[in-house]
């Protein structure tokens, strides 16, 4: 019998992978670390370190569990250094005539595979909820594809928080109990950190030597192995799933992490399974450990927003990727990459991206994500650098989040409007604004917040699009009674910001 390559990828770490089920004796499992894949972004240093150590580790799994496993390592000698490189090197080494491997998830490597001269079978992804046809017939004739009814639809599938066919205690969503700032706390539950073994120091050394990337290596604390995925699964719901709703979009200084769960870096290599992690979830409110707020709104990111995002990802293709509706096509300012800023949340965000390659979703969204959209940087640069600096950033979830969510760049697919906001959400979210240069209550003036005349500067200047729009009306209003003296000098103000950043100045 003629073998057959195996072909696993970095983010296919799952001992029930449809293609590792599919393998027979004689089969070869390949696994490469390869150029091709660390470098076509600039990935945050703890981000490769986490992909390879991980890689290696599941490896040796395998080997433990009876596979016959190909790996190539990142300083091999042999290494072709691409994906494709790689499997005709080991189909000419083990006379393999055919690759069997399970669908890739992003658009990037599916073109690769598809271009392979070795004949790949590719199966499919059975690690999501939804599968890629399951969301294309649910979006079938929609006008608009909303994520509040996909979610129904998975909780109605998976069974979670439901009472038959309804939710349990009649409501879907528990947002208007969430979603509060958060006072600091030195005895709030730091997540657990796993002190690197051998093998992950190893591979520091190797990132170390052949990167240069953006991010710090000197605190890589991420779980490699499923075990540890496991403790920092289990920690989470043990001692800080009651407080997540409450939290989750609270900002602080020196708390970087306060109630999150930190475990979608491992979701997206396929350490933790999405169902496991949601009745777990599910499983503290049945038994009085945990509000209903918290877990339903746990749940919602892990079945709702994440499933929601891959199927839009997929359902609109590579195309998605160049969608920029509002036409922006400013710099990414080098504020974004360390560079000096007199901004604290600006600082706050990116200082902690940079030690941890970790910042929560408001930080991402209503921070870095919301200035960017009004300043008007173009989307393409916004999403390779969310892709490049975050430990869980993969494209398939990345790109929707960043191009749809946060820049509105694919004008309305995702979000009914743009998010975005003056200073005073940050203020009333976070204790950024205390201390920093600007005064979030200035409206006008050198020391007024850049956000607040850059938020009247982007409805300004995108009147013609968003002035109709229901959500967006009252604001509109709101720009109309002011002055006109008021309103001229909130957009001078804003031309003035948005010169200096066009030549690189500090704001």
């Amino acid at each position: 019998m003629v073998a057959r390559l195996i072909l696993i990828l970095g983010d296919q770490l799952t001992p029930s992978l449809s293609a590792l089920t599919a393998a027979r004796a004689g089969d070869i499992v390949v696994m490469a670390e390869v150029m091709g894949e660390a470098t076509y972004t600039p990935h945050h240093p703890q981000k490769i370190v986490l992909f390879l150590t991980a890689m290696r580790k599941f490896a040796s799994a395998l080997r433990a569990q009876g596979h016959t496993v190909a790996y190539t390592k990142l300083d091999d000698a042999e290494n072709t250094q691409s994906m494709v490189g790689e499997i005709i090197r080991r189909a000419a080494e083990f006379g393999a005539g055919e690759v069997i491997t399970t669908q890739a998830g992003d658009h990037r490597l599916r073109a690769a595979l598809d271009a392979c001269p070795i004949p790949v079978t590719t199966l499919p992804d059975t690690r999501f909820m939804c599968s890629e046809s399951e969301f294309t017939t649910w979006a079938a004739g929609k006008k608009q594809l909303r994520m509040e009814y996909f979610y129904r639809e998975m909780r109605r599938k998976a069974g979670l928080l439901m009472d038959g066919d309804q939710p349990l205690l009649g409501r879907w969503n528990f947002d208007a109990e969430n979603r509060k700032p958060a006072a600091p706390d030195m005895l709030r539950p730091k997540p657990p950190r796993f002190a690197p073994d051998s093998e992950t120091r190893e591979v520091i050394e190797l990132v170390r030597s052949r990167f240069n990337h953006f991010g710090a290596l000197n605190d890589f604390g991420w779980a490699t192995t499923r075990a540890d995925a496991l403790i920092a699964l289990n920690h989470f719901i043990t001692h800080s799933l009651p407080r997540f709703g409450a939290e989750q979009d609270a900002m602080l200084r020196g708390d970087p992490f306060l109630s999150h769960a930190l475990i979608s870096p491992y979701l997206n290599l396929g350490l933790l399974d999405p169902l496991e992690v949601c009745q777990l979830a599910e499983a503290e409110f049945h038994a009085g450990r945990a509000p209903i707020e918290a877990v339903e709104g746990f749940i919602r990111q892990i079945i709702g927003w994440r499933e929601y995002m891959r199927g839009i990802y997929l359902l609109h293709g590579p195309e998605y990727l160049t969608r920029n509706a509002l036409n922006a096509q400013g710099k990414l300012p080098a504020m974004y990459w360390g560079g000096p800023t007199k901004m604290a949340c600006i600082g706050a965000a990116v200082g902690q991206t940079q030690t941890h390659a970790y910042a929560h979703h408001i930080q991402r969204l209503m921070v870095t994500g919301n200035f960017a959209l009004l300043a008007g940087v173009a989307p393409a640069m916004v999403h390779e650098w969310y892709l490049s600096v975050y430990i869980d950033a993969v494209e398939w979830v990345c790109a929707p989040n960043t191009l749809g969510m946060s820049q509105f760049a694919d004008g309305g697919v995702i979000a009914s409007k743009p998010y975005i906001s003056s200073g005073a959400y940050i203020n009333r979210m976070s204790d950024y604004c205390k201390g920093c240069a600007y005064d979030v209550s200035a409206k006008t003036g050198d020391k007024a917040c850049p956000f607040n005349s850059l938020y009247w500067h982007f409805l300004h200047r995108h009147r013609a699009r968003f002035t109709s729009n229901a959500r967006m009306g009252q604001m509109y209003r709101v720009w109309d009674n002011m002055a006109e003296t008021h309103r001229a000098n909130v957009l001078a103000d804003g031309d003035r910001l948005m010169a200096k950043l066009a030549k690189g100045e500090v704001v």
